[in-house]
């Protein structure tokens, strides 16, 4: 499963995705909203993407990682729009039979749709907002 969504993030049924008999681990990043950056507080961010690009990117990516390590199951959902403080904005489920595979293929992933996916982070404090640039 790959998407974009602008509700909730809710990661137990993007777990259920990637279940199989044949995994021995699940391994999964949230990327949550934090309240500071640079020192500065955080009143909420905001994700615009390139949706029809962001989503053939992140195909491209699960299917490197597929070539890469024996997963068995990949699920990437991605948040868009405004998000508060402790909000999901990434989640990403691995599943395969090694935790070392799943490990590797999730880090890979995050690392991945940071540099290359068209999604942009706009971060907002009580004196101003600034566009993220890059990992």
């Amino acid at each position: 499963m790959i998407r974009l969504t602008d509700a909730p993030i809710d990661p137990a049924p993007l777990m259920e995705t990637v279940r199989s008999p044949k995994a021995g681990a699940i391994a999964t990043f949230d990327g949550r909203v934090r309240d500071t950056s640079d020192g500065r507080s955080v009143t909420h961010l905001v994700y615009e993407a390139y949706e029809s690009m962001a989503l053939l990117e992140l195909d491209k990516l699960v299917r490197s990682a597929r070539d890469q390590w024996a997963l068995e199951g990949v699920s990437i959902v991605h948040r868009i729009g405004r998000l508060e403080i402790e909000e999901t904005s990434v989640f990403i489920a691995v599943s395969a039979a090694h935790r070392a595979d799943a490990f590797a293929a999730c880090r890979y992933l995050i690392d991945s749709i940071k540099q290359t996916v068209p999604i942009w982070k706009k971060e907002y404090f009580r004196d101003g907002s600034v566009w993220v640039e890059g990992p």
